[in-house]
């Protein structure tokens, strides 16, 4: 059996629900961002206590098939962003239709109608704090960190963060890097 869980998008998240499932004596088989696969059928008594548990931890038991759909979107996005080695090199929407088994068009105009944002944009803010994750890690330089999150080129890059964070790259660096010296001093 399968639960759905909104807001399951880290995985720390992942350890919290693993958590309950084992303080509930409730056994599984897996547990990935946004769903839980159970071995059993839950009674009602066990589906109620997960619903309180995950309720006072901040997530939420879903059963609307459409805001279980919205949740695997942003998981997918979420993981495929945030969590792979590599950004897949196709676009964004064949890749969401082949994962979700959707007609993109529905996927898109589902998230829109329900989310008050597109598909496009909620990729581009997880793509934006993936390369400030990046700068801050300090491990990869500009033109490595585009090539990986498959930019067409640093300009691109760097118009994209600027637009969203309202500074250049090169000065969010510069910020962390004093902050550090800043702390440093203390």
């Amino acid at each position: 059996m399968k639960l759905y869980i909104k807001y399951m998008v880290s995985l720390r998240c992942k350890m919290l629900v693993k958590e309950v499932l084992n303080n509930l004596d409730i056994q599984y088989t897996t547990v990935s961002l946004g769903e839980v696969e159970v071995n059993d059928d839950l009674t009602k008594l066990q589906h109620d206590q997960i619903r309180i548990a995950l309720l006072n931890a901040g997530l939420e038991l879903m059963d609307d098939k459409k805001s279980m759909l919205i949740e695997k979107i942003k998981n997918v996005i979420i993981e495929m962003i945030h969590y792979s080695d590599e950004v897949p090199k196709i676009n964004f929407s064949v890749y969401l239709s082949e994962k979700l088994n959707y007609d993109y068009t529905y996927l898109s105009n589902l998230f829109s109608e329900t989310e008050g944002t597109t598909v496009e944009h909620f990729i581009l803010l997880h793509k934006i704090e993936r390369v400030k994750e990046l700068i801050i890690y300090d491990e990869l330089n500009l033109t490595e960190i585009a090539a990986k999150l498959h930019y067409s080129s640093v300009a691109h890059l760097s118009n994209q963060f600027k637009k969203i964070t309202g500074l250049t790259p090169s000065f969010f660096k510069m910020l962390k890097l004093k902050k550090r010296s800043t702390l440093e001093n203390l």
